[in-house]
């Protein structure tokens, strides 16, 4: 490949980015967005490009992209590495003597199933197992499409298990175990704390901590996905690609779901309860929401992507018998996300069944900003707050 190319894809990147992304006034540290941006802009179109000579995956490419660089060695954790059930896992333990049993934290990354790994969210769980004298048991789920969907859900599962299974050799205690991630992986923390809720045979979860969680494929025009479909890193469209590429489907029928073509009318009216742009507070509607006009739902287009419209997939569809019963909840949201109305939502939800709720909201954040955490000058404010706040709920259990 000529040497050429690398530096025209990254103008290329910056260009598009130039052109199609939008900085809204408040977002944090807008120059270095735009810069990581561009990159990542950059690696897609190359991705794209390696893909067509047959070189590699463009997923192959955004796994070594975002894999993160490797911390120092950290003289304060005994840091293990595992598999079980051909999941990896690594496990972080603080090495001074407990006072008494520890806090036991599973946490599942981000990536949309796709992409994300162990290394790239260490300096994050580095961070929660030494300020929250905790175990943390960080899980690398098998990534889509090669393990097909919903394999991660049952990766997860199966990590919990066995962690659930073996406190004492970690010397947990087993009511103090909380459930967390973010992004997608805060919607497998999601569904995992709802399938834990019939299991009587092991110890009930303490919490779930729930990081700008994504919960629902339902209604892609909620006031959130309005406001920041051009907003970095995470753009609208960007969102229905790699539900494609989770599901290993042909994104053929893309622009039809951003319409919300794909959902049944019953569907919509039984939902609506739940999932509407008339239950999001008034004050999160003022940055330029227009309701949307309705569509006609399509059959090919549901028979594409129906798996979007399932409780694995969307846990904020979950009956009220169910939400009721979950563990007190921490949840993260961010100004600047197409998932922050998901949030509030499941927010919503989760107290008008009597559940406690913590709620953080980022006034300056976006999605994927602890992607960055713990890099110095590259990292963002608003992760720092937001792991900071983290770190404070989990201390206060």
């Amino acid at each position: 490949i000529s040497p050429v190319i690398i530096p025209a894809l990254f103008l290329g990147g910056v260009f598009y980015n130039f052109f199609n992304s939008e900085m809204p006034p408040g977002i944090d540290q807008p120059l270095k967005l735009r810069f990581f941006h561009s990159l990542l802009i950059a690696t897609l179109i190359a991705g794209k490009i390696l893909e067509k000579l047959g070189i590699c995956s463009d997923l192959s490419l955004l796994r070594i992209v975002l894999d993160g660089i490797p911390p120092r060695r950290d003289s304060k954790l005994l840091i293990k590495d595992l598999k079980v059930d051909e999941v990896p896992l690594r496990i972080y333990q603080p090495k001074w003597p407990p006072t008494g049993k520890r806090r036991g934290i599973l946490y599942f990354h981000g990536g949309a199933g796709t992409f994300g790994s162990i290394r790239a969210f260490e300096r994050i769980c580095r961070y929660i197992a030494k300020k929250c004298n905790s175990v943390v048991v960080s899980v690398g789920y098998r990534l889509a499409p090669e393990h097909p969907y919903p394999g991660q859900y049952f990766d997860c599962l199966n990590a919990t298990l066995y962690f659930m299974r073996n406190l004492e050799e970690y010397h947990v205690d087993p009511a103090l175990i909380i459930i967390s991630g973010d992004s997608c992986g805060a919607n497998f923390a999601t569904v995992i704390c709802q399938i834990l809720l019939n299991r009587r045979d092991l110890p009930k979860v303490r919490a779930q901590v729930l990081l700008y969680p994504g919960l629902q494929g339902l209604d892609f025009h909620l006031p959130s996905y309005q406001q920041n479909a051009s907003v970095p890193l995470l753009f609208r469209k960007l969102v229905i690609y790699f539900c494609f590429r989770y599901l290993n489907k042909e994104p053929s029928v893309l622009e039809d779901v951003l319409q919300n073509c794909h959902v049944p009318e019953s569907m919509k009216r039984n939902c609506k309860k739940w999932i509407s742009a008339d239950i999001i507070p008034d004050e999160f509607k003022i940055r330029g929401y227009v309701p949307q006009k309705s569509t006609s739902y399509k059959p090919e287009v549901h028979e594409a992507i129906k798996e979007v419209l399932t409780i694995t997939f969307s846990p904020l569809l979950a009956e009220d018998s169910i939400i009721c019963q979950l563990p007190e909840s921490y949840i993260v949201t961010c100004e600047f996300d197409v998932f922050r109305d998901d949030g509030l939502l499941y927010k919503k939800r989760l107290e008008d069944n009597g559940v406690q709720v913590t709620w953080y909201h980022s006034e300056s954040g976006f999605h994927g900003n602890l992607a960055f955490f713990g890099y110095g000058i590259f990292s963002f404010l608003s992760a720092k707050k937001i792991m900071d706040n983290t770190v404070n709920y989990i201390n206060s259990l």
